[in-house]
């Protein structure tokens, strides 16, 4: 099973970031953590992370034929991308969106989410737990088809 995680802008400031929303530990524990979910599930994973619209559009355009799944945490792009949910919808692989953050919880813009329209679940408001119930969600939808 080959996963794709995909973060959005931003994220690569982890730890540095309004500390007092998404909590002290850096990008790289992040992926770490993501990489540590993966081995123990035996999932085979790439992480890419991109601060452009377009970068985001161009990996999950490329994880057709590729990936079995994305999880992906569009970060601020969940609230105005069209572009990122077409590209989800076009390749229609399944996906999981995940946020650090609870959204619907912060300013009122935040509760829109259109890339979550094209996903089987999103999970918010766990930090980085919120990245392992995502794959966790993400295997068993792959393990049942």
């Amino acid at each position: 099973m080959k996963v794709l995680v995909i973060n959005g802008p931003n994220l690569n400031m982890l730890g540095i970031r309004e500390p007092e929303v998404y909590g002290s530990a850096s990008y790289g524990d992040l992926c770490r953590s993501v990489r540590e979910v993966c081995g123990r599930e035996g999932m085979e994973v790439e992480i890419f992370q991109s601060n452009h619209e377009g970068a985001l559009v161009d990996a999950i355009q490329g994880a057709l034929g590729v990936f079995d799944g994305i999880v992906i945490n569009p970060a601020a792009y969940t609230h105005t991308s069209v572009a990122i949910l077409d590209a989800l919808k076009a390749v229609n692989l399944p996906a999981v969106e995940v946020h650090l953050s609870d959204i619907s919880a912060r300013e009122d813009f935040r509760r829109v989410s259109y890339t979550g329209m094209a996903c089987i679940k999103t999970v918010c408001g766990k930090g980085f737990a919120g990245y392992e119930e995502a794959l966790m969600i993400l295997k068993n939808h792959l393990t049942k088809r």
